[in-house]
């Protein structure tokens, strides 16, 4: 195949234009990305046809997102992006919490609650409370650090899906650590869900035969002074899709016991029915460079 026949004089070009970009960081990712852009278009020999789908196909992604609703994020996620791009991009030290991806839902800012408040403001699912503590990755407390939750209902919903339905904010909290780096809340054992499918996400899921299904988990940011933020889940052990997760995010170490616990006088303290399930995991974070 001939130079001209390959196109490779308009990748050339194409790179060249790029040379005067002042940012160093902005030239390097634009020409890997044109390079490996035109490096796709001719081992698949794409066509006028096909590229015209992509950009419609994209167009659509575009118009799909809302102020509650990220259809880019879902689309980097189902192609295993968001994660690459964490694992690739992100780094942790020996011991603290791994992390993993945001997901489409961190749309609304997480009301201010008291440690111990509930979060399932419905009430319909399986109590269950979650505690811990945020520590340093040597093992000291952080008291003050600030843990973000979100999660889906006992249906394998967010609030931001149901409005009119869940109450704003359902299933969603702001926590401050106390002066041990203590924190706990109440919830219900969250459901394995479909991602949403309604949009060309969910087309693209029907057009490669592939599940839409996420495992049971919830979301967690933590952060803390001198410390680097860390983005991650827990999910429900036992569950279903921990081996197929739809957006590759279950990583072995973030996958912890929901332990049935039947004792009276903890329910008690908890403010929860006895039995109750009880998810205990730390939050280990890095120090800052």
């Amino acid at each position: 195949m001939t130079t001209e026949a390959n196109g490779a004089g308009v990748t050339e070009q194409a790179l060249a234009s790029l040379r005067g970009t002042a940012d160093p960081r902005l030239r390097e990712l634009l020409t890997g990305l044109v390079r490996h852009l035109h490096d796709f278009a001719r081992e698949t020999r794409l066509t006028q046809e096909e590229w015209e789908r992509a950009i419609a196909f994209l167009t659509a992604t575009g118009q799909t997102c809302t102020d509650t609703r990220q259809e880019f994020i879902l689309l980097s996620d189902v192609l295993g992006l968001s994660m690459l791009v964490e694992t690739v991009g992100g780094h942790h030290a020996p011991g603290a919490t791994e992390s993993t991806v945001l997901g489409p839902f961190h749309m609304t800012e997480s009301p201010v609650r008291a440690l111990g408040d509930d979060i399932d403001l419905v009430g319909a699912g399986e109590p269950c409370v979650v505690s811990g503590r945020v520590l340093s990755e040597d093992g000291t407390p952080l008291p003050g650090a600030v843990v973000d939750v979100w999660q889906a209902d006992d249906k394998g919903f967010y609030d931001v899906q149901q409005p009119g339905v869940q109450p704003t904010g359902n299933g969603r909290g702001l926590f401050t650590a106390d002066t041990e780096g203590r924190f706990w809340f109440r919830t219900c054992v969250p459901a394995p869900y479909p991602i949403p499918t309604d949009g060309p996400v969910g087309g693209l899921l029907r057009a490669t035969g592939r599940h839409p299904y996420r495992p049971a988990h919830i979301h967690f940011i933590a952060t803390a002074e001198g410390h680097t933020p860390v983005t991650t889940h827990i999910f429900v052990a036992g569950g279903d899709y921990l081996d197929s997760d739809a957006v590759f995010a279950v990583k072995e170490s973030l996958v912890q016991d929901f332990a049935q616990t039947d004792d009276p006088s903890l329910a008690r303290e908890f403010g929860v029915p006895n039995p109750f399930r009880h998810a205990r995991f730390d939050l280990v974070l890095e120090r800052a460079a």
